[in-house]
Order: structure tokens, then C-alpha cells, then sequence
């Protein structure tokens, strides 16, 4: 089976143009080369990819018929990521709804204050140094 229809029979990918231009990308590689749309995948092959940040790492264990349903897409790979790379996604997550929470809208006066107060901290240390 061929590399972009594999990921996309086992939903890492929503469509199999989008795995198309992650192979165009040079982002997939299968048993570290750089893989084509086209590159042929068996069983054991071992599939490297970034996708949301994190460096995926899958093992394939079976070619499925068709697209497969979530609940058994574990039946045709392995996933090896290490969990650190969950963790530190998690980690980014948090650092992003730190501050603001997403959705809130504009900066409000204090904020805007705050940001300008800020920048003016920074640019007052390098002038003394």
C-alpha cells in the first residue's frame, strides 16, 4: 500500500492530499529516507513524521482493506512516540492559556498599559548597559 493512502487509512491525516504535501514537504520518512506519496509500505516498516508539533513515530503491523475506524486503527500500527513529546505538548498548551484565556477578545486598557510598560522595562536595561 502506498505511503499517503497507509496514513490516511489509519487516521493520522484527514485527507490524502494533505499527507501529499507532507511527502512533498520531505516530512515523512520510512526506515529513515525521505519518503514519495507513492513509497510502498509493509509490515515493520517504520514510519517517522511531525504532525502537530510532535515528532510521531508509528511501527506498521498490518495493511488495512480500506479506511478503518478509530477503535481499530491500533490493530494496524504500533505507536512508539515517546511520551515526553505528549507531555511537552500539553506543556505548550498550558504556556498558551497562561496569560488569556483563548476567546477573551482585544487587550483591555491595564493590559495594553501592562504590554507597553514591559517593553519599556527592556529597552531602559539595554540603554544602561
Amino acid at each position: 500500500m502506498r505511503i499517503d493512502k497507509y496514513l490516511w487509512c489509519v487516521r493520522y491525516y484527514k485527507t490524502r492530499n494533505m499527507v501529499t504535501e507532507a511527502c512533498k514537504k520531505n516530512h515523512i520518512t520510512v526506515n529513515g529516507q525521505v519518503a514519495k506519496p507513492s513509497k510502498e509500505v509493509f509490515p515493520t516498516d517504520k514510519i517517522t513524521f511531525r504532525k502537530d508539533q510532535i515528532t510521531q513515530i508509528i511501527t506498521v503491523l498490518d495493511i488495512p482493506e480500506s479506511r478503518v475506524g478509530a477503535k481499530l486503527v491500533d490493530i494496524y500500527r504500533k505507536n512508539e512516540t515517546p511520551p515526553e513529546a505528549y507531555a511537552h505538548l500539553e506543556l505548550l498548551k498550558l504556556s498558551k492559556e497562561h496569560y488569556r484565556k483563548s476567546g477573551t477578545g482585544r487587550p483591555t486598557k491595564k493590559d495594553r498599559r501592562d504590554i507597553d510598560e514591559y517593553g519599556d522595562d527592556i529597552i531602559d536595561e539595554e540603554e544602561e548597559n
